[in-house]
């Protein structure tokens, strides 16, 4: 198989990603119209609550979408790492926003349940059943790559969590229905601002650290280091650096000491390294400096404020 055959296979999975996003994103918007209509109507604060959190979904979809276009335009001198970092940027002010909306949620069920109105609970239902099955439906479209994306992963699991959610508002819905216990609505609109609070800060925690170039929680930099030493060649490891430029792509820049060997001996060792990077790590972009010894000194980490450090 050529390399420009395999470049074309991943064009089209990613033209046909972007397809299956959109269709998300149009499906996850008419239903966040119609759950705003029916929560004004039968006077339901979950379902609004729901439709909030459904706004979560256009907002999660949305970034996905942005991530896969993003990542077919080219960098440049502008931009070295080209335009991943937006959808960082447009996470960090959603989850903000996302905050300050559960925030809202919960003061207005906490007035609900002293003096909870009427509930058309048959509404509740009706536009509920209606969720779940779009949620699925949306979450179902994503599934496809989810298994090796872990953007799309991420957005799978956040549909299915909604899902689950709705099928709470469903519940509270039938049981209002029997019962007539009109507290349980502003009680699972609580519930939902919480999940809404949970991904928000999930969001939030994440692209904070994504902008501080904050080492991957996932990579253990000790036995990383442990990893590079047994490459044949390397004699030790220092100014290491490792961030991710966004979710899923990660980068690395190290001085690596070696014997003073030629260049040749030395992109064989470059070539071993990276090797191990991206099969342990998930680290596809690696810039390694091959030095010999008593070059520099052997710090692990560098510290960049100190102005008497030599490159």
């Amino acid at each position: 198989m050529t390399m420009a055959h395999t470049q074309r296979q991943i064009t089209d999975l990613n033209r046909s990603t972007i397809r299956r996003l959109s269709l998300s994103i149009g499906l996850t918007v008419v239903l966040v119209l119609v759950e705003v209509a029916a929560s004004l109507f039968a006077n339901s604060l979950a379902l609004l609550t729901d439709a909030v959190h459904n706004v979560t979904d256009v907002m999660a979809l949305a970034l996905t979408w942005w991530a896969f276009r993003a990542a077919t335009r080219p960098a440049y001198s502008g931009k070295t790492y080209g335009y991943h970092r937006a959808g960082i940027l447009v996470a960090l002010v959603n989850a903000t926003v996302l905050g300050l909306i559960s925030l809202g949620i919960f003061y207005e069920a906490y007035r609900r349940l002293f003096t909870p109105p009427a509930v058309r609970a048959d509404v509740l239902i009706g536009v509920g059943l209606v969720a779940v099955v779009v949620n699925l439906v949306t979450a179902l479209l994503i599934r496809r790559g989810s298994q090796h994306d872990l953007n799309l992963r991420s957005t799978f699991v956040h549909l299915m969590g909604d899902v689950l959610s709705t099928l709470g508002a469903v519940a509270a819905g039938i049981v209002i229905h029997f019962t007539g216990l009109n507290w349980l609505d502003p009680l699972i609109s609580i519930f939902i601002g919480l999940l809404i609070l949970w991904n928000a800060w999930g969001i939030l925690h994440e692209s904070v650290n994504i902008l501080m170039e904050a080492t991957p929680a996932d990579v253990n930099v000790e036995v990383m280091v442990s990893d590079i030493m047994h490459v044949e060649g390397v004699r030790g490891v220092h100014d290491l650096h490792i961030w991710s430029i966004t979710r899923g792509i990660r980068s690395l820049s190290a001085h690596i000491l070696t014997d003073d060997i030629p260049i040749s001996q030395g992109t064989k060792i470059q070539a071993a390294i990276c090797e191990t990077l991206y099969d342990n790590y998930g680290i596809d972009h690696a810039t390694l400096q091959l030095e010999c010894e008593g070059c520099v000194p052997a710090n692990l980490f560098c510290d960049i404020t100190d102005t008497n450090h030599t490159y």
